[in-house]
Protein backbone atom coordinates (compact mmCIF):
# COMPACT_ATOMS: atom_id res chain seq x y z
CA UNK A 1 0.00 0.00 0.00
CA UNK A 2 1.41 3.38 -0.98
CA UNK A 3 1.87 5.91 1.78
CA UNK A 4 -0.55 8.27 0.04
CA UNK A 5 -3.25 5.62 0.29
CA UNK A 6 -3.10 5.57 4.08
CA UNK A 7 -5.40 7.48 6.37
CA UNK A 8 -5.02 8.07 10.11
CA UNK A 9 -8.08 9.19 12.03
CA UNK A 10 -7.94 10.64 15.53
CA UNK A 11 -11.37 10.90 17.14
CA UNK A 12 -12.49 11.82 20.62
CA UNK A 13 -15.18 13.45 22.64
CA UNK A 14 -14.71 17.22 22.79
CA UNK A 15 -12.03 18.11 25.35
CA UNK A 16 -10.18 14.77 25.36
CA UNK A 17 -7.07 16.31 23.77
CA UNK A 18 -7.08 14.91 20.25
CA UNK A 19 -6.27 18.26 18.62
CA UNK A 20 -3.16 18.68 20.80
CA UNK A 21 -2.00 15.20 19.75
CA UNK A 22 -2.76 15.82 16.07
CA UNK A 23 -0.82 19.12 16.12
CA UNK A 24 2.13 17.32 17.72
CA UNK A 25 2.06 14.59 15.05
CA UNK A 26 1.99 17.18 12.28
CA UNK A 27 4.98 19.01 13.77
CA UNK A 28 7.07 15.83 14.12
CA UNK A 29 6.09 13.62 11.17
CA UNK A 30 6.62 14.93 7.63
CA UNK A 31 4.78 11.96 6.11
CA UNK A 32 1.45 13.35 7.35
CA UNK A 33 -0.78 16.12 6.03
CA UNK A 34 -3.76 17.44 7.94
CA UNK A 35 -7.17 17.13 6.36
CA UNK A 36 -8.91 20.44 6.95
CA UNK A 37 -12.57 19.76 7.76
CA UNK A 38 -15.43 22.01 6.78
CA UNK A 39 -17.75 23.34 9.47
CA UNK A 40 -20.49 25.88 10.08
CA UNK A 41 -19.57 26.88 13.63
CA UNK A 42 -18.13 30.29 14.45
CA UNK A 43 -14.39 30.65 14.08
CA UNK A 44 -12.51 30.93 17.38
CA UNK A 45 -10.13 33.86 17.76
CA UNK A 46 -7.01 31.71 17.37
CA UNK A 47 -8.26 29.83 14.28
CA UNK A 48 -7.56 30.49 10.62
CA UNK A 49 -9.90 29.74 7.73
CA UNK A 50 -8.60 26.93 5.49
CA UNK A 51 -5.93 26.00 8.07
CA UNK A 52 -8.01 24.91 11.05
CA UNK A 53 -11.33 24.52 9.20
CA UNK A 54 -13.05 25.57 6.01
CA UNK A 55 -15.56 27.87 7.72
CA UNK A 56 -18.80 27.80 5.72
CA UNK A 57 -22.26 29.23 6.18
CA UNK A 58 -25.02 26.68 6.77
CA UNK A 59 -26.38 27.58 3.32
CA UNK A 60 -23.02 26.95 1.60
CA UNK A 61 -22.53 23.69 3.51
CA UNK A 62 -25.96 22.40 2.46
CA UNK A 63 -25.25 23.33 -1.15
CA UNK A 64 -22.04 21.26 -1.06
CA UNK A 65 -24.07 18.34 0.36
CA UNK A 66 -26.46 18.60 -2.59
CA UNK A 67 -23.49 18.64 -4.98
CA UNK A 68 -22.03 15.48 -3.33
CA UNK A 69 -18.78 17.26 -2.43
CA UNK A 70 -18.29 15.49 0.91
CA UNK A 71 -16.73 12.12 1.78
CA UNK A 72 -18.76 12.34 4.99
CA UNK A 73 -20.69 14.98 6.87
CA UNK A 74 -22.97 15.27 9.85
CA UNK A 75 -24.97 17.72 11.89
CA UNK A 76 -23.07 17.44 15.17
CA UNK A 77 -25.25 19.87 17.08
CA UNK A 78 -28.42 21.51 15.82
CA UNK A 79 -27.44 23.84 12.97
CA UNK A 80 -23.75 22.93 13.38
CA UNK A 81 -22.42 20.88 10.46
CA UNK A 82 -18.99 19.27 10.04
CA UNK A 83 -17.63 17.27 7.12
CA UNK A 84 -14.73 16.15 4.95
CA UNK A 85 -14.52 17.63 1.48
CA UNK A 86 -13.52 15.30 -1.34
CA UNK A 87 -11.25 18.09 -2.61
CA UNK A 88 -9.17 17.74 0.60
CA UNK A 89 -8.52 14.04 -0.07
CA UNK A 90 -7.44 14.83 -3.63
CA UNK A 91 -5.19 17.68 -2.46
CA UNK A 92 -3.34 15.53 0.06
CA UNK A 93 -3.01 12.37 -2.00
CA UNK A 94 -1.52 14.40 -4.87
CA UNK A 95 1.32 15.29 -2.46
CA UNK A 96 2.02 11.55 -1.84
CA UNK A 97 1.41 11.92 1.91
CA UNK A 98 -0.77 10.08 4.40
CA UNK A 99 -3.90 11.91 5.51
CA UNK A 100 -4.32 12.82 9.16
CA UNK A 101 -7.86 13.49 10.37
CA UNK A 102 -9.01 15.21 13.55
CA UNK A 103 -12.68 14.17 13.68
CA UNK A 104 -15.46 13.82 16.18
CA UNK A 105 -16.48 10.24 17.02
CA UNK A 106 -19.28 9.82 14.47
CA UNK A 107 -17.17 11.46 11.77
CA UNK A 108 -14.25 9.17 12.63
CA UNK A 109 -16.42 6.08 12.32
CA UNK A 110 -17.78 7.31 8.98
CA UNK A 111 -14.25 7.90 7.72
CA UNK A 112 -13.11 4.45 8.90
CA UNK A 113 -16.03 2.87 7.06
CA UNK A 114 -15.33 4.90 3.90
CA UNK A 115 -11.56 4.16 3.77
CA UNK A 116 -11.67 0.60 5.19
CA UNK A 117 -8.27 -1.12 5.44
CA UNK A 118 -6.48 2.04 4.30
CA UNK A 119 -7.41 3.67 7.62
CA UNK A 120 -6.19 3.48 11.19
CA UNK A 121 -8.80 4.85 13.61
CA UNK A 122 -7.57 6.02 17.04
CA UNK A 123 -9.99 6.87 19.84
CA UNK A 124 -8.57 9.39 22.29
CA UNK A 125 -10.15 9.65 25.70
CA UNK A 126 -9.56 11.57 28.89
CA UNK A 127 -8.71 9.44 31.94
CA UNK A 128 -12.11 10.27 33.48
CA UNK A 129 -15.32 12.19 32.86
CA UNK A 130 -14.33 14.53 35.70
CA UNK A 131 -11.04 15.33 33.94
CA UNK A 132 -12.88 15.87 30.65
CA UNK A 133 -15.19 18.39 32.33
CA UNK A 134 -12.18 20.16 33.89
CA UNK A 135 -10.51 20.48 30.48
CA UNK A 136 -13.66 21.85 28.85
CA UNK A 137 -14.08 24.40 31.65
CA UNK A 138 -10.43 25.48 31.31
CA UNK A 139 -10.99 26.32 27.64
CA UNK A 140 -13.35 29.09 28.78
CA UNK A 141 -15.33 28.71 25.53
CA UNK A 142 -18.41 27.03 27.02
CA UNK A 143 -21.52 28.27 28.76
CA UNK A 144 -23.00 26.03 31.47
CA UNK A 145 -25.66 24.97 28.97
CA UNK A 146 -23.20 24.14 26.17
CA UNK A 147 -20.93 22.36 28.69
CA UNK A 148 -23.80 20.07 29.72
CA UNK A 149 -24.57 19.34 26.05
CA UNK A 150 -20.91 18.47 25.37
CA UNK A 151 -20.60 16.24 28.46
CA UNK A 152 -23.82 14.41 27.61
CA UNK A 153 -22.57 13.85 24.05
CA UNK A 154 -19.18 12.70 25.39
CA UNK A 155 -20.83 10.03 27.55
CA UNK A 156 -22.67 8.68 24.47
CA UNK A 157 -19.49 8.81 22.38
CA UNK A 158 -17.51 6.80 24.95
CA UNK A 159 -19.73 3.82 24.07
CA UNK A 160 -18.10 3.68 20.60
CA UNK A 161 -14.46 3.33 21.69
CA UNK A 162 -14.50 -0.41 20.92
CA UNK A 163 -15.32 0.40 17.27
CA UNK A 164 -11.87 1.98 16.84
CA UNK A 165 -8.60 0.19 16.08
CA UNK A 166 -6.72 1.73 19.01
CA UNK A 167 -7.77 3.47 22.25
CA UNK A 168 -5.34 6.08 23.57
CA UNK A 169 -5.94 7.35 27.11
CA UNK A 170 -4.73 10.95 27.20
CA UNK A 171 -3.57 11.31 30.79
CA UNK A 172 -0.61 13.62 30.09
CA UNK A 173 0.01 15.33 26.76
CA UNK A 174 3.71 14.42 26.66
CA UNK A 175 3.13 10.69 27.15
CA UNK A 176 0.10 10.61 24.83
CA UNK A 177 1.99 12.39 22.06
CA UNK A 178 4.89 9.93 22.36
CA UNK A 179 2.49 6.98 22.24
CA UNK A 180 0.60 8.49 19.28
CA UNK A 181 3.90 8.80 17.38
CA UNK A 182 4.59 5.11 17.94
CA UNK A 183 1.08 4.08 16.83
CA UNK A 184 1.27 6.17 13.66
CA UNK A 185 4.79 5.08 12.71
CA UNK A 186 3.86 1.39 13.09
CA UNK A 187 0.89 1.92 10.76
CA UNK A 188 2.92 3.80 8.15
CA UNK A 189 5.70 1.20 8.02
Amino acid sequence: MKQNEKVIIFSAPSGAGKTTIVKHLLSTNNRLVFSVSACTRQKRESEKDREDYHFLSVEDFKKKIELNEFVEWEEVYEGSFYGTLKSEITRIWKSNKAILFDADVEGGLSLKKYFGDKALAVFVKAPSLHELERRLRNRKTETEKSLKVRLSKAMREMEYEKSFDVVLVNDTSEESCREANQIVNRFLE
